[in-house]
């Protein structure tokens, strides 16, 4: 299996971050350190920083969260106000994507780097539906502008879904996540968001699941999240 791959399957990380760690010299198989590549065998004790990284036995994690205002979306030790001080399962978990910190609303919680990966791989198009609350009203062309696209500064934003929930509220349904998207989007358009809540990550919603709240996945969600993957 690849180095990559088996950090992954561990938990420990995604892909992505694999690689990183990789490429700065912090694993080692066995003596040796890890190159990007990297074949891990049956018997291979791996290290990432020093400690023993192993993927046997793990059962798979996966929980919905509803971040509060003001969380940070990290679980990161050396910060506070963090998904770790909100959500502790025993063992090591991580966040599948972000909501920036004056957000709120559902984020998913793994210990699946492959699920991880793929669920915020932008080749995914994955679907992300959110309830957006502006400074002030917008008007029918601000809706079909947010649905065709929106110049940012690092390019033209993808179709999105808009509807109108009142004069100042609307759901928008991304297949996309750049940082602060939505709220680059409406101010690019000369609104500001006043309130941003995630509210569906592909099947899994939301629901009636309270603020600062996390629950597990049930079975039927983790088979239609594998099967939509």
């Amino acid at each position: 299996m690849r180095i990559n791959k088996y950090l992954a399957e561990s938990g420990f990380c995604s892909r992505r971050k694999a690689d990183k760690l990789i490429e700065d010299g912090k694993v080692m198989i066995g003596a040796e350190v890890a190159q990007l590549g990297s074949q891990v065998n049956d018997g291979d004790d791996v290290f990432v920083g020093g400690n023993l990284v192993s993927n046997k036995g793990k059962e798979d994690i996966f929980i919905a969260f509803h971040k509060p205002v003001g969380v940070i979306s990290t679980f990161d030790k050396d910060s506070h106000n963090t998904l770790a001080d909100w959500v502790d399962v025993g063992e090591r978990i991580f966040n599948v994507g972000r909501l920036d910190v004056a957000s709120s609303g559902l984020i998913l919680l793994t210990n699946n780097g492959e699920v991880s990966e793929a669920i915020t791989h932008p080749r995914g198009n994955h679907e992300k539906e959110y309830v957006v609350t502006l400074d002030k009203p917008y008007t029918r062309s601000f809706i079909d502008q947010m649905k065709s696209g929106v110049i940012l500064e690092d390019g033209m934003t993808k179709p999105a879904r808009a509807k109108k929930i009142s004069n100042t509220r609307f759901e928008l349904i991304l297949t996309e996540g750049r940082n602060r998207q939505i709220r680059r989007m409406c101010e690019k358009l000369g609104f500001q968001v006043k309130k941003l809540k995630r509210t569906r990550v592909m099947n899994v919603k939301l629901g009636e699941l309270g603020d600062g709240n996390w629950r597990l996945l049930t079975k039927k969600e983790r088979r239609e999240l594998q099967e939509q993957l």
